[in-house]
C-alpha cells in the first residue's frame, strides 16, 4: 500500500522494511552500520552552516533517531518524525536511556506544517527522500516548517550509474553493508530535480556536497562531487 495525499505520503513496503531493523538500529556493526559512519559527517554539514545551540530542530525520517540524537547533543530543541512506530518506540527507549532530550513523534511531516508552520529555524531530512512516494510533498512540508531565514538540510542519492553499482550492487550485494531493497535506482533524485523541488517550495537552494563513504575505515566525509550519496542545504527566504 502507498499514500499519497497530505499526511499520508508513503509506501507501506518501505516503513515495514525499516520497522524490521528497529531493534539493531543503534547497534554500530548492524545492518545500519553505513548510518552510522554517515552521521557525523551529516552532523558536521549541518553544524557548519546552521547554530544548533538554542535553535528549534525538526528532523523528519529520524528513523532510531542517530541524527535527532546527535544534534540534541549539540544544544538543539529537537522534534523528530517518523512513521514507523517501531523505529519511533526503539528512538524513544535509546533518548531516555542515553538521558537525551527529543520529543519523537509517529507523525507526517505534512501533518505537521499544517498544524506548526513558520516554526522551526532548522529541518534536516537524511536518507528519506528515495523512500517516499512524492518526495516534492515532503520538500514542500520542510519548507513549511521553517520560519523565515531557517535552513532545510537533506540528504539523497543521485541518480547515476555510480550510485547505482556503489549504493546498490557493491553495498547490497557485494559487501553486504546494507540489506538487499534498501534502496530502489528509479527513486534516486538527481541534484537538478531536487533543486526544482527547492525552489517550487519557495526555497533558495546554497550548496550542495557529495558524502562519501569509505567502508574500508567504515567512515563517511563530505566531499565536493555528489555523484552517489549527496547533501543539500536550502534557505527559506525573509529575516532571519
Amino acid at each position: 500500500m502507498t499514500g499519497t495525499t497530505a499526511g499520508h505520503n508513503f509506501s507501506q513496503a518501505e516503513l515495514d522494511k525499516f520497522g524490521a531493523l528497529a531493534q539493531r538500529w543503534w547497534d554500530p556493526e548492524g545492518p545500519q552500520k553505513p548510518l552510522h559512519a554517515l552521521n557525523p559527517a551529516r552532523l558536521g554539514y549541518v553544524g557548519a552552516r546552521a547554530t544548533l545551540a538554542g535553535a528549534r530542530v525538526l528532523d523528519v525520517g529520524c528513523g532510531g533517531g542517530l541524527l535527532s540524537e546527535a544534534m540534541a547533543v549539540a544544544g538543539a530543541r529537537v522534534t523528530a518524525l517518523d512513521l514507523a512506530p517501531e523505529l519511533v518506540r526503539v528512538a524513544r527507549l535509546h533518548a531516555r536511556e542515553s538521558g537525551v532530550e527529543v520529543d519523537y513523534r509517529q507523525q507526517a511531516v505534512e501533518s505537521l506544517a499544517d498544524e506548526a508552520p513558520g516554526s522551526f529555524d532548522v529541518v534536516t531530512c537524511m536518507e528519506m527522500l528515495e523512500h517516499v512516494p512524492d518526495p516534492a510533498s515532503v520538500v514542500e512540508a520542510c519548507a513549511r516548517l521553517l520560519r523565515p531565514g531557517g535552513l532545510l538540510f537533506l540528504s539523497t542519492l543521485n541518480r547515476t550509474p555510480a550510485a547505482f553499482a556503489l549504493a546498490i550492487v557493491g553495498a547490497e550485494y557485494l559487501a553486504r553493508l546494507l540489506p538487499r531493497g534498501t534502496h530502489q535506482y528509479r527513486d534516486f533524485i538527481r541534484p537538478s530535480e531536487l533543486g526544482a523541488m527547492l525552489r517550487a517550495a519557495g526555497l533558495e537552494l546554497e550548496d550542495v556536497s557529495g558524502l562519501a563513504y569509505e567502508p574500508w575505515r567504515n567512515a563517511a566525509r563530505v566531499i565536493r562531487r555528489p555523484d552517489v550519496n549527496y547533501l543539500a542545504c536550502a534557505r527559506k527566504p525573509g529575516a532571519g
